[in-house]
């Protein structure tokens, strides 16, 4: 059996103490060791308010639980997947859990971070601590009331039981005295062949208010005397304000304030997450949002130029020019340039993606109140830490001094990673002396920045007289980096393998965007491959697994960041429940398969082509990310991103002339449509007993692949560059 220690260091412990009402609460910080944890807190009612990841347990005298989920809540599930892992370990009935949000807390916990899939693979083992701690202390209660050995009672379902003298109780009734036992060093974990409720269909424990637009998000937040805030940026990367003219705005009805205001004062430590192309804007305060846009479109701004101002065309050029120059070497192995040189065919090709937005549902909004004794902010973000810091610092208060409460969020996709728009809020409510609301119009958000890079990158294969593979060649840029993971496959499936990336700086920010530059490669990567694989007059699966084969049995290098079996895994499944190699007629499949975030996904697409456009009939996946918490939302999340991803890579497009975004708003920049999405999916998911990885990302990047592969095979088109469709009478 397993069994996990309930105390790592200094800071990782877990501590009891009776709750109000005669119930038990259990504390703890989140595990250095362990990572993410979540709470309980017995309730007989929901609260008014709802707060994010709480580091404590409370069971009421009446045996109901109340868990507190620790991570930012973006869609990904995590308010119920989290909570689920505690009642599954603490073995209580779902039917009595109440889940609320915690606020932030560094004391109490660690990486309260909404981002790189590893809310529910960070937590995994503090979380089961938490619910099998109380556990283990309700049970010494019991056995102590009994006065029988805690070996001989058992619990099912939220009663304690002892099943010689027929004796039972409800988690309720030894609640309080529980609370006073010592925490032991550690304690048993359940095996998986005996989880009861992780595995199991469980429904959005938000679902209810979701649908019936209770109060959830952060632009449903409404505090007494609250004012609305806007803000206005450059037109242009490399502008900035030089004057404004307020002289009518003034005078318009609901308008209080108009200031100009810096969000990063100078002097101040940034964060990693404080990407912001726009640091000195124009506020605009007033008493509604209709009247504060109307003085917005008012306002006269005279603007200076501060830097060059950048251009599509001139970017495409760029990375042109540094692929064909000298780059850094990120990975060698063997002899490329021998391999290249002896080479009797050589393919070569180019892929190019463009800059995305993240637009999200919800656009950028934050609540700020602000006074001389402290901050309240309350809002969607997903690196709530980082914000708290950099707030304090523009408002000259100490970090304990501001509060921060997360709201659900209408999506995030890495956008919420970047929080200036919490400190633009602060800075506004100081500065007007009132608490703001700031809200983003849908213009605001795209045209501000933090997109998803531009990238471009050149695959090169040297083939034998053969047409046996004997090198690949790798080379990438992107504004702010490139997007090639050197120790990522095929790199240790082949023998010379080189892999080289460079740099384009730019004024217009970037950001992370759903899987970071996987969410490019991937595409391009396994585009390339069946190209090869169709030279070397191979099957594309089979051609893939061959190389898996030689990573497991003879791999190259020793940096190899994939387990190869794993990833082979996925590919065998998606062949086999795909019935890969017997596609009904008018149908075309393409294949791709990635891993990142720790966790591996193989997909196939079919697609038909009816009066000359695509239609994607299916997507299946086969997925490898451990053991599953909660299928029915797994699926949920894998089909959301291989709707984002095919949706990006149809469609979408961030361009720039002058420094100015062409695209401002839906009719302009092209999201994929409801009779565009794919008709059916199918996922499978590999049964195993790894600890859960990554799941709201790893979805997305291969889907491009696989899209673009069928797509040749139902036109003999290759798709090189995104968006696959530029037509403009598409955007109807």
């Amino acid at each position: 059996m397993t069994t996990i220690k309930t105390k790592y260091n200094r800071r990782s412990f877990l501590t009891a103490s009776a709750a109000a009402g005669g119930g038990m609460m259990l504390g703890f910080s989140w595990l250095a060791s362990c990572t993410p944890a979540e709470e309980a807190s017995a309730m007989l009612t929901m609260p008014d308010e709802w707060f994010e990841i709480n580091a404590f347990l409370k069971i009421g005298d009446n045996g109901v639980v109340t868990i507190y989920s620790p991570n930012p809540e973006i869609g990904q599930n995590v308010k119920t997947s989290m909570p689920m892992i505690v009642a599954e370990e603490l073995d209580v009935d779902w039917k009595n859990v109440l889940v609320e949000q915690a606020p932030l807390n560094t004391v109490k916990y660690q990486r309260q971070i909404a981002g790189g899939s590893q809310s529910i693979r960070a937590g995994w083992d503090s979380l089961r601590m938490a619910g099998a701690t109380a556990r283990h202390m309700l049970i010494a209660a019991a056995a102590t009331q009994w006065e029988v050995p805690a070996a001989e009672v058992t619990t099912e379902a939220g009663i304690i039981k002892h099943e010689a003298s027929g004796k039972s109780l409800g988690y309720g009734d030894v609640a309080s005295a529980a609370a006073g036992l010592e925490v032991p060093e550690e304690v048993p974990l359940k095996e998986r062949k005996d989880y009861k409720l992780i595995g199991t269909n469980v429904k959005n424990v938000d679902g209810p208010k979701i649908v019936t637009g209770d109060p959830l998000f952060g632009l449903d937040v409404k505090k007494e005397g609250m004012l609305i805030a806007m803000i206005v940026h450059p037109p242009a990367f490399g502008m900035k304000v030089k004057s404004i003219d307020d002289t009518a705005v003034r005078s318009m009805a609901g308008v209080r304030d108009v200031f100009t205001f810096s969000t990063y004062p100078e002097g101040i430590e940034k964060t990693w997450s404080d990407a912001n192309a726009f640091p000195e804007l124009v506020a605009v305060v007033g008493e509604s949002t209709w009247q504060v846009m109307k003085a917005k479109k008012a306002l006269q701004v005279e603007w200076e130029t501060t830097s060059k101002a950048e251009n599509t065309e001139e970017h495409k050029s760029a990375f042109e020019k540094l692929l064909n120059g000298k780059m850094e070497v990120a990975r060698r192995d063997g002899n490329p340039e021998a391999a290249f040189r002896n080479a009797a065919e050589i393919i070569e090709r180019t892929y190019s993606a463009p800059f995305l937005a993240h637009n999200t549902m919800e656009p950028m909004n934050f609540f700020a109140d602000v006074r001389e004794d402290g901050a309240e902010l309350i809002g969607p973000i997903q690196t709530p830490e980082n914000m708290r810091k950099t707030v304090a610092q523009s408002l000259g208060m100490e970090e304990d001094k501001v509060s921060v409460m997360m709201s659900r969020m209408g999506g995030g996709f890495g956008r919420r990673l970047y929080g200036h728009f919490g400190i633009e809020a602060a800075v506004i409510s100081q500065k007007a002396k009132a608490p703001v609301k700031l809200v983003y119009t849908r213009e605001d958000d795209m045209t501000q920045g933090t997109y998803r890079p531009a990238y471009m990158v050149t695959y090169r294969a040297a083939l034998d007289e053969n047409k046996n593979l004997t090198a690949i060649h790798i080379k990438g840029t992107g504004i702010g980096g490139s997007p090639v993971f050197e120790n990522r496959y095929p790199a240790g499936a082949v023998e010379n393998y080189l892999v080289e990336r460079a740099t384009y700086e730019s004024n217009i920010s970037t950001g992370a965007w759903r899987a970071p530059r996987s969410n490019f490669i991937a595409g391009a990567e396994q585009s390339f491959l069946d190209e090869v694989a169709e030279v070397m007059g191979q099957d594309p699966i089979e051609f893939r697994l061959a190389l898996f084969e030689k990573a497991m049995n003879n791999p190259v290098g020793e940096k190899n960041d994939y387990d190869a079996e794993r990833y082979a895994g996925v590919l065998k499944l998606i062949k086999e429940k795909a019935g890969w190699g017997s596609e009904k007629p008018g149908i075309s499949r393409g294949v791709s398969a990635y891993y990142c975030h720790n966790s591996y996904v193989a997909q196939v697409v079919d697609l038909s082509m009816k009066e000359n456009q695509p239609v994607i009939e299916k997507v299946w996946a086969a997925v490898d990310c451990g053991i599953v918490i909660n299928p029915d939302a797994a699926c949920n999340i894998m089909e959301g991103g291989a709707i984002d991803g095919i949706g990006h890579a149809m469609y979408s497009a961030m361009t720039f002339k002058d420094g100015i975004p062409q695209q401002e708003n839906f009719d302009s920049y092209r999201l994929i449509r409801h009779r565009e999405a794919p008709l059916a999916f199918e996922t499978f998911f590999v049964e195993n007993d790894i600890h859960p990885t990554g799941l709201g990302e790893p979805g997305l990047p291969p889907v491009s692949g696989a899209l673009a592969n069928a797509w040749y095979k139902a036109t003999g088109e290759r798709k090189y560059h995104q968006p696959f469709i530029e037509d403009e009478k598409v955007l109807g």
